[in-house]
């Protein structure tokens, strides 16, 4: 049976090209939505049995709608496909992602090939209640997800990196997470070190670390 495939990405530049190149790899897609009316729109007129999404979908919507969607076919194949190498950048937690979920990082993908598998195998996958995997560029399984410095963060760590990126001073983000200033002072030292940012007085040290943050978030989007 050839599956049907919708393809959901609010990125316009990638739902023509991707849809296009996926077309030429054999997979059947049925639907390209790229906004959340669309997709769920054409999720009941089309009923595809996999979607592939764009994590960051809508402003890092993908996962929240790719659980609804699931929610209309319980064996709905999901694939999600993100520019970060770690999900914790986008305040996500693997327990947050879909049973039988495929993960594919795009700069890994040297062969269009890796989704289509992906594709394939999330089927079979959400039947068998598989927990979520990502996929790297030669359809392996990643041990650990994926393979950059971020693997060294706790997860207190990412979460003060994600704060700390979005503007918030040490007090501020003291009092959200409910620790001291003293206590976030350490943690984003610690982040430094991870990023080999060694102490320089003629260079602002959250705007570094904040840097590091966007650029494994994922490369500038096309409008």
């Amino acid at each position: 049976m050839t599956l049907r495939v919708l393809l959901v990405t609010d990125d316009a530049f990638e739902l023509s090209s991707l849809s296009a190149a996926l077309r030429l790899h054999s997979v059947n897609i049925v639907g390209e939505a790229s906004t959340i009316a669309i997709a769920n729109n054409l999720n009941k007129s089309l009923t595809p049995d996999v979607i592939i999404i764009d994590i960051q979908f809508c402003g890092e919507e993908g996962v929240a709608l790719a659980r609804s969607l699931r929610k209309s076919k319980s064996d709905l194949g999901i694939v999600l496909i993100s520019a970060c190498p770690d999900i914790r950048l986008l305040g996500l937690s693997e327990k947050e992602i879909p049973i039988g979920s495929k993960l594919v990082l795009k700069r890994s993908v040297a062969d269009l090939s890796v989704i289509r598998d992906a594709v394939i195998t999330s089927v079979d996958a959400v039947k068998n209640k598989e927990k979520m995997t990502w996929v790297d560029s030669h359809g392996e399984l990643h041990e650990n997800a994926f393979e950059s410095v971020l693997g060294n963060f706790t997860d207190i760590q990412i979460e003060t990196l994600r704060l700390l990126a979005q503007g918030l001073s040490n007090a501020e983000i003291g009092r959200v997470r409910f620790v001291s200033e003293k206590s976030v002072e350490q943690i984003v030292a610690r982040i430094a070190q991870h990023f080999n940012f060694l102490p320089d007085r003629t260079k602002n040290l959250r705007v570094l670390i904040t840097g590091e943050y966007y650029k494994w978030l994922g490369a500038p989007r096309h409008s």
